[in-house]
């Protein structure tokens, strides 16, 4: 039933895009902030019950085929979206598109966090699914099973790594590509989604953890928000 309702989710969130689409040619701000709000949210939503799974049996590798599948999916379905305010700062950065845009763009990302983080406790105070019974009282889940100090080392390697590899995929026919990201995001996860829950993407984690961004705000935006942020600046600075 999990999958039936991220399945859902996708379908919604297409629906909504080709509406948007076709709808909103002459509002190109409105058109670019509603893109981008449900990609976005399509990606915070279906991460958020996909935390639910990490621990369904055989771990990790059901979690992580999980993970291969929806990145895929999300890949091929969300074309011409970053979804990350880390991905959105580099057309900035380069000239590609204006402050304005980018700043409309980032905004959407974390209107999209919220609302994926409200729609999805809404969904499991349902308790449709085994998955769902008892997952609104966890609280902060509290993803850092590390120290601060490495936690941020961690967030701000993977960013470079994965912003490294966008960068040398870009030439990569799209079939392929997707296929490429989607495996080094399993790989990343694999190797730090257990000390630090292995996200990169600001939204994203503001999305799965706004609890601990509640609780400890100055720790948790410094490696969830900086870090990915300061590896993007690095390649950019670099590249």
């Amino acid at each position: 039933s999990s999958l039936l309702l991220m399945a859902g989710i996708v379908a919604a969130v297409g629906l909504c895009r080709r509406l948007t689409r076709r709808r909103l040619r002459s509002h190109q701000r409105l058109r670019t902030f509603l893109l981008e709000m449900f990609s976005t949210f399509q990606i915070c939503a279906c991460t958020n019950e996909l935390s639910l799974l990490g621990n369904v049996e055989p771990k990790p590798h059901t979690a992580l085929t999980l993970t291969y599948g929806f990145t895929v999916l999300h890949g091929l379905t969300l074309p011409g979206s970053t979804c990350n305010p880390c991905g959105t700062l580099q057309p900035m950065w380069g000239g590609g598109i204006s402050v304005k845009t980018g700043g409309l763009k980032v905004g959407a990302q974390f209107v999209a966090a919220v609302l994926a983080r409200v729609f999805m406790h809404f969904i499991w105070s349902l308790e449709m699914a085994e998955a769902h019974f008892g997952a609104l009282s966890q609280g902060c889940s509290n993803p850092m099973q590390t120290t601060e100090t490495q936690a941020f080392c961690i967030e701000l390697l993977f960013s470079v790594v994965f912003q490294l590899t966008i960068l040398r995929v870009e030439s990569i026919n799209p079939k392929y590509r997707v296929h490429l990201i989607a495996l080094l995001i399993t790989m990343l996860v694999y190797a730090g989604g257990n000390l630090t829950g292995a996200i990169f993407n600001p939204a994203l984690a503001f999305s799965l953890h706004a609890n601990c961004f509640y609780d400890k705000f100055l720790s948790y935006s410094l490696i969830y928000w900086i870090a990915p942020s300061l590896g993007k600046f690095l390649i950019l600075y670099v590249f």
